[in-house]
């Protein structure tokens, strides 16, 4: 141990410390066996070479070779044993024969929006290892294969519901900081699993074509057919995805809506026109809504008649959801679902300032992504009842 805390002070080169000598690598054996040793006595109730050892009914038998293959390569172990084979490490599950150890590490630092600066910080604290920044950005850059096949991963052949936002980073672009948008596509599958489709960067130009080739991926990856499409109302979206998927119903984001009218609406006012619009999509039938629409026009229309064109102008896009029962219609009249895993991402990008390349942030985005989605393991609230409505009103499409 001593011989490589030593051998850390005078390391410079990446693979000094990750190489399949590197000093991780034995730092990282000789930890796992001194912390063996204690298992072993502690299993034994007593230490070695102690007189209460003596006529135990078991004792220490010698180590065992076992090799544990990790991202450096393949690390050599030597397993402590008792005379009575009773003792099974707990730090290697039976037949574990693979660990990234440190990488790990600095992965998971990674995706917590930790910099490359703070990772070499924190790792010599916890360690006591000067690691350089440029050591940090090797480790995250073996990703990038995981960012591009998770990119392009096969996807469900239905999905009854999809979610398209948006969330906006600053990305240096032709030398100076671009305001750039990342457009995420959530889907929910016929289990009422949530999936992650895929996230894209934009240029500021976004429009039809851009959107074509966005959904073109999303059915060359195996995607057949859509029911319904929750989006926020950018241009362009609506007609790619009717183009490659027909039948798809188009549900607009109410609250987006909303809150598209108040840029219109004075303070003082702000109150008493939200409780006149609540009446236009909380009613209980598209007649009602409607009803609601044209009084609510006839009342603020002289007074605001940007905000009123803005729900006049998109009303059937804004009334499908009343095609669908209460369960359903809580689900798409608002892009919630994508919204509430766009502010995960946020949480951890709003730490960050501008982002060198678009790869630098979807490695990141790649990172968070699979730390957020380990939490959906549970289906959509009520999916059963959802799910039988959505078969008799999309009759003959879901599969089974």
């Amino acid at each position: 141990m001593e011989r490589i805390q030593q051998e850390l002070a005078t390391a410079t080169s990446v693979d000094d410390f990750f190489g399949k000598a590197g000093i991780f690598a034995r730092l990282f054996a000789c930890t796992l066996e001194q912390m063996m040793e204690a298992e072993l006595t502690a299993h034994l109730g007593y230490a070695p070479y102690a007189a209460s050892g003596r006529n135990s009914g078991n004792s220490r038998n010698g180590k065992r070779p076992r090799t544990l293959q990790t991202s450096a390569g393949d690390l050599p172990l030597a397993v402590p044993r008792d005379r009575n084979g009773e003792y099974q490490p707990a730090l290697l599950e039976a037949y574990q024969t693979r660990t990234n150890e440190l990488e790990t590490k600095i992965l998971a630092l990674y995706a917590k929006g930790l910099s490359t600066r703070d990772i070499q910080d924190t790792l010599e604290e916890l360690y006591g290892v000067e690691i350089s920044p440029a050591t940090v950005s090797t480790v995250t850059d073996k990703i990038w294969g995981l960012v591009e096949a998770w990119q392009s991963h096969p996807l469900a052949s239905v999905y009854p519901i999809v979610y398209r936002d948006a969330l906006h980073l600053k990305l240096r672009r032709d030398g100076r900081v671009q305001n750039t948008a990342v457009y995420v596509v959530l889907g929910v599958d016929c289990d009422g699993g949530r999936d992650v489709l895929g996230q894209w960067v934009g240029d500021g130009g976004e429009g039809a074509n851009f959107w074509l080739s966005v959904v073109t991926d999303i059915q060359n990856r195996g995607v057949e057919d859509i029911f319904i499409a929750c989006i926020e109302g950018l241009t362009g979206f609506k007609e790619a995805i009717q183009a490659v998927f027909p039948h798809t119903a188009i549900q607009r984001c109410v609250i987006h809506a909303v809150r598209q009218c108040l840029n219109y609406i004075s303070w003082q006012d702000r109150k008493a026109f939200v409780a006149d619009l609540k009446k236009i999509y909380q009613a209980p039938t598209r007649a009602a809504g409607e009803t609601a629409l044209l009084e609510w026009g006839e009342q603020w229309g002289t007074q605001y008649a940007s905000a009123v064109r803005v729900w006049e102008r998109n009303w059937d896009d804004l009334a499908t959801m009343f095609d669908y029962p209460a369960e359903i219609r809580r689900l798409i009249y608002t892009t919630n679902t994508v919204e509430g895993y766009n502010r995960q991402l946020r949480k951890v990008l709003k730490t960050k300032g501008a982002w060198p390349t678009n790869e630098a942030a979807r490695k990141l985005l790649y990172l968070v992504t699979q730390d957020i989605t380990r939490s959906w393991g549970t289906p959509i609230f009520n999916w059963t009842k959802i799910r039988n409505q959505l078969a008799i009103r999309c009759d003959g499409r879901f599969p089974g």
